[in-house]
Parts: C-alpha cells; structure tokens; sequence
C-alpha cells in the first residue's frame, strides 16, 4: 500500500511557509546590503510564495524556512550584481585607468563620502565614463615623448656657450648646474629648476641658430617678399614675386627647408657619448662667434611611480578592475529583466540548500514505511540550473560589450545603405 504524503505528514520539524514577511528579511539576510530598500525586501519576501509552489510545497514538505529564501536572495541579487559589474568593467577599464577612483580609494578600500566631484551623488554604481580611450592615449604619450614629439611628459631646453678649442661638453653637468641655481649660464631662468637632480635625461635634440640658414632661404636680393623653389631654394627676380602652388607643395617645402636647416645648411655635427657631447669639427676651426650658443632639448628620465604635480591621478588613481568605483547595482535601479533572472537563480540556491538539508538523511523512517529523499536530484538540478543563468547572462552581456554594439551598428548602417542603394529615387516636388 503506497504511503500518502502531505504537508500535513511532516517529515520534519521545519517547514517551508507559504508566504514571507518583509518585516522579517532585514533580520535574516546575512549581509544586509539592501535593507534599506523597500522594493527588496518585499521581493524577498515574495520569493518564498514562489519557491513554495516551485518546490511542490503544496504536496511535499519543503524543509527551508523563509530565512533561507531570504539569504538566498539576497545572494542572488549580489551575484547578478557581480556579473553585470565585471562586464561593465571590461566596457571601461580603458577609458578610466589613472582616473579617480570615487567610492574606493587606491588599495581598493571602501572610502565612503571621499567622492570626486565628478562621481559624487548617490547610485554612484551606474555612472559610466564616456569613450575617451585614455588607455591608448596614454600609450601614445610615453611614445611620443620617447620620440621627442611631445605628450604628457614635460619637454625641455637649455643652452650654453661653446668655448674654442673645447670639443667636449658634460651635459649633466651643465643642465644640473642650472636646475640647482634655477638660472643658466646668462643667467636667464630655467623652468626645470629642481627638477634634475639625480635623474638621467633624454636627449631628443641638439641645434644652433645663425643668421646664415636665413639668407639661405630668403637670399639676399629680395628680403622677405621673396618664395623660394621648394627644391633649389633660389630666389626669384623681385620683392613682389610669388609661385602659386598646391598646398601639398608648400608643406614638402617646408619638409624639406626643416632638412636642410638642420643637415645640409649646418655647419657642425654632433654625438653624445656618455653624458658629452661632442662638437664636430673642432671649435677652434670656425668662428664660434656666429654659433653664439647651442640648444638642447630634453625630457627628464622620471620613475614610473612618481606622482606628477599636474597629473596626479596617473598614480594613485583606478589602476585595474579592484579600484573600479563600482558598489553593488542598487536593487531599486535593476529593471524587470535583472529580477526574473535573479528570481529564477535564488530558486536554484534554494534547490542546493535543500538538497544539503537532505542529503543528510537518505532516508527517513515512518509509521510502516520509510521515505527516500532526493537530496542527490536537487543538487544536480541546482548546480546545473546555476551553471546555465550565469553563462546565459554572461553571453547575453558579452553580446552587448560597446566593442560589440559598435559592431551591431556598422552591420545596421552597411545594411541600410544596401537597401537603399537597391531602393528607387524619390522623386521630389516643390
């Protein structure tokens, strides 16, 4: 004779209730993240409903209480929280490295009212930078300072007096000299003052100026009325005369009157051996009264981990996804879609617990009869079902990474001008 079973039968003292109370989740979740919220503590409340009738509450015995379902969903909302934060984080680690870092400071701690302006607010969670691609930027800065072509990295020059019959010159010693003294040798100042001592500098170029490389190219019959030929560099006959030619020309003029200037024109070469540089030819062969004085422009070889004056975030700012300034999604702000996700991975939780629960006893002895629990079928059940929302999330969020939409949105335009390539031509009226 088949043994009935009801609620009403009890196999344990502890019984799954058909409704929850929102009075009761704030004492029972474990973190307390979103007591605060009246919207989340009626939605954990009405999760045990659900879990009742999801679980055949109303034909077996169900041994959670709506403490349980409470934890549980509390769980999930921190986990779909988690989810949509890393995929968010992959949208704009980029866009924010260096940048401050709002909610947490730089060791990833929790630094509550030390908001930058730019953050501060409340559901500090859903602001998102814009595209600024600051990664890539930054990138293009350290090479391009490298490079000598500018960037963030400061540039800067000095100059001094070459002496006949003095070959070598330690540059160290001349740009430190006047970084300490904050002026140079014509006791002009320097703005690298202080800002020397100690560290290597990076030679990015060495040049004189004289009058001569002028009169090459402005010649000495028409002044400065006169163009010259972007290729012989002559002058033409009279102060008024001018060659009309494309723009492209009068940058490859350019081009190549910069060549000439600092190659073809000079009158002196150089290389830096050690920290000296070396003049060629000899000084005591020309005049150095023409030469007057050389320049050399350098940036400071700084420390990866120094802190810049005017870009002080660089250091101690976001540095990967820990100082990312995400707090947990605030419950009121998740839509419909967010919920029924949530909703669905809090039964699954609410599955494995109760699998643990009777996975203690196999069995369970009665009145003439003994009952086997499932406790083997519901943490497959639960594992598998956790398994596939977290993938499904995950791809669904993937799909819409910005790389992604950006995708979307040039397969949507190709398309659109196909069709209307396809299309007739209106005809206007008017």
């Amino acid at each position: 004779m088949p043994t009935n079973l009801d609620p009403r039968s009890l196999t344990s003292a502890v019984v799954l209730t058909k409704t929850g109370s929102s009075t009761a989740v704030a004492a029972a979740v474990p973190f307390g993240m979103y007591t605060s919220s009246a919207e989340f503590l009626n939605g954990a409340a009405v999760q045990v409903a659900y879990t009742y009738k999801k679980l055949g509450g109303d034909v077996v015995d169900i041994e959670l209480t709506p403490a349980n379902v409470y934890a549980a969903y509390e769980e999930a909302v921190l986990e779909y929280s988690y989810i949509v934060n890393l995929h968010q984080s992959k949208n704009v680690l980029s866009d924010v490295l260096g940048n401050a870092t709002g909610t947490f400071d730089h060791r990833g701690e929790m630094a509550p009212g030390t908001l930058s302006s730019s953050l501060e607010g409340q559901k500090v969670a859903l602001k998102y930078p814009r595209f600024q691609f600051e990664y890539a930027k930054r990138i293009g800065d350290g090479m391009s300072a490298v490079a000598g072509f500018g960037g963030t990295v400061p540039q800067y020059s000095a100059s001094f007096r070459p002496t006949a019959n003095i070959q070598d010159y330690d540059l160290q010693n001349i740009i430190s000299s006047s970084a300490a003294t904050g002026e140079d040798d014509a006791g002009n100042p320097v703005i690298f003052e202080g800002k020397v001592e100690g560290k290597r500098i990076i030679v990015t170029q060495v040049f004189y100026k004289s009058p001569r490389v002028m009169w090459r190219f402005y010649g000495y019959y028409g002044g400065i009325g006169v163009v010259g030929n972007y290729s012989t560099y002559g002058q033409f006959a009279d102060d008024a005369t001018f060659e009309i030619i494309p723009t492209w020309q009068n940058k490859m003029q350019a081009i190549m009157y910069e060549d000439s200037l600092y190659t073809r024109t000079s009158h002196y070469s150089y290389e830096i051996i050690n920290n000296n540089l070396r003049l060629y030819p000899d000084p005591s062969y020309w005049d150095f009264g023409d030469l007057d004085r050389v320049w050399i422009r350098f940036y400071v070889d700084s420390n990866a981990w120094d802190r810049d004056d005017n870009y002080e975030t660089g250091v101690d700012g976001i540095n990967n996804v820990n100082t990312l300034p995400f707090d947990n999604l605030p419950y009121d702000s998740i839509n419909s879609i967010g919920k029924q996700w949530i909703r669905k991975y809090c039964l699954a939780l609410c599955k494995e617990m109760l699998g643990q629960i009777r996975g203690k006893f196999t069995t369970i002895p009665i009145p003439g009869e003994s009952v086997t629990l499932n406790h083997s079928e519901l943490l497959g059940q639960a594992k598998e079902e956790q398994a596939d929302l977290k993938d499904k999330l995950i791809e669904t969020l993937k799909e819409m990474e910005y790389t992604e939409l950006v995708k979307r949105d040039s397969e949507r335009s190709e398309a659109a001008a196909t069709t209307l390539k396809n299309s007739p031509l209106p005809i206007f009226v008017g």
